[in-house]
């Protein structure tokens, strides 16, 4: 039987990967590249985004050459790196299978439009009044965001808990 874990590994990562995609493809088929369409106005839309760069743009400037092997190759050492990190944790440790299963699920959604299109599609818009606008991101990297700032509070947790203990 599988470790609980696992399942929870499999059924988030699975879960995160399909709704990214769909957003992800409902966007690419029913927008066109830069449209944008207000959700909350002043706040919030949808705007059909490609980024070739990582996370906010990051090496979006870079070599062609650099960014098609460093996109290609770091996610799946990632996922290799979080089921070597999850073999770890112990099976009841629900929080932490969570959020490793969000990083996972995050980091194969973004790595799918990656091999499909060499780009992400991004199009979740938060701004203010146009006047300040946060980078476009997708489902996946709000999985990926949500599961390392659970993982961080779990760390700083486990360090004010080591330091009240000594």
């Amino acid at each position: 039987m599988i470790n609980r874990k696992y399942l929870i590994l499999i059924a988030i990562s699975g879960f995160i990967i399909a709704f990214d995609q769909l957003t992800k493809m409902y966007v690419h088929t029913h927008f066109l590249l830069g449209e944008s369409v207000q959700v909350i106005p002043g706040f919030f839309d949808f705007t059909y985004v490609r980024n070739e760069g990582a996370a906010f743009g990051i090496f979006r400037e870079a070599a062609d050459s650099f960014r098609n092997i460093f996109f290609k190759l770091m996610p799946p050492l990632a996922v290799i790196f979080i089921i070597y990190i999850l073999r770890g944790i112990p099976e009841n440790d629900k929080i932490k299978a969570l959020a490793l299963s969000l990083v996972c699920g995050g980091a194969i959604g973004n790595y799918i439009d990656r091999l499909r299109f060499n780009y992400v599609i991004d199009f979740l818009d938060f701004h203010y009044q146009k006047k300040w606008s946060f980078p476009a991101f997708n489902v996946a990297d709000s999985a990926i965001v949500i599961g390392i700032s659970i993982l961080m509070i779990l760390m700083y947790v486990q360090w004010k808990e080591e330091k009240k203990s000594k």
